[in-house]
């Protein structure tokens, strides 16, 4: 079976939602996502062949989970996601709830974490009726250690509030702080086999390499 591209989704929504923005403001985002990329965040984020960090972070249930307790069962699949509010994230999570089957055919589990508090994980997944789990980073504390943690430039925040985008009532801080997007595929002794890391919001993996990368271990 053959799967649309992640990537041709987001290029459909681009080319929906990006002649609807000023261009003052687009001129805004795109100077301070080239900010952005050029602190070279991704570059110094956790690599292959790093011990994953040991968590302990609450499910949608409000319930803790732990990265020892996922690895009992197989490799894991992590993807950091900057929250529900960000349309380029929905877009991502949503391919992989598309392909979870094939990701728990492998052996692995898939589990998405952000650091948005736990009722708007439970939204989130009774929206977008997703199957996996779903973890709340509160305070970046795990995407610090994975070294993928930035702060929302002042700039930029007129811009969301303005679309409505509560970054503070979502993650239940006043610190702006989110992490890059991010994908770690961890074995089951808790050694990173595969990491993608990209400063650039609107660029994501697609989940056939995760697959592929899957079927390599």
């Amino acid at each position: 079976m053959t799967h649309r591209l992640l990537a041709d989704d987001i290029a459909a929504f681009q080319a929906e939602m990006i002649p609807t923005i000023p261009e003052d403001t687009m001129n805004t985002l795109m100077a301070e996502l080239q900010g952005l990329i050029n602190l070279r965040i991704a570059e110094n984020a956790l690599q292959v062949g790093a011990d994953f960090p040991d968590f302990s972070l609450a499910d949608a249930d409000n319930e803790t989970r732990s990265l020892g307790e996922f690895l009992k069962t197989g490799p894991l699949v992590i993807s950091f996601y900057r929250g529900a509010w960000c349309p380029y994230c929905n877009l991502e999570i949503n391919a992989l709830q598309q392909r979870l089957a094939e990701i728990t055919a492998a052996g692995a589990q898939l589990i998405a974490i952000s650091p948005q508090t736990p009722d708007r994980s439970s939204d989130q997944c009774t929206k977008s009726r997703l199957t996996f789990e779903v973890l709340s980073d509160i305070e970046n504390k795990l995407a610090r250690q994975c070294g993928l943690v930035f702060t929302l430039p002042e700039s930029l925040r007129p811009i969301y509030s303005a679309w409505e985008i509560d970054i503070p009532g979502h993650n239940g801080d006043q610190s702006f702080e989110l992490p890059i997007p991010a994908t770690y595929i961890v074995d089951t002794d808790g050694k990173v086999r595969f990491a993608f890391t990209d400063m650039d919001y609107t660029k994501r993996l697609e989940p056939d390499i995760i697959i592929e990368q899957l079927g390599r271990l």
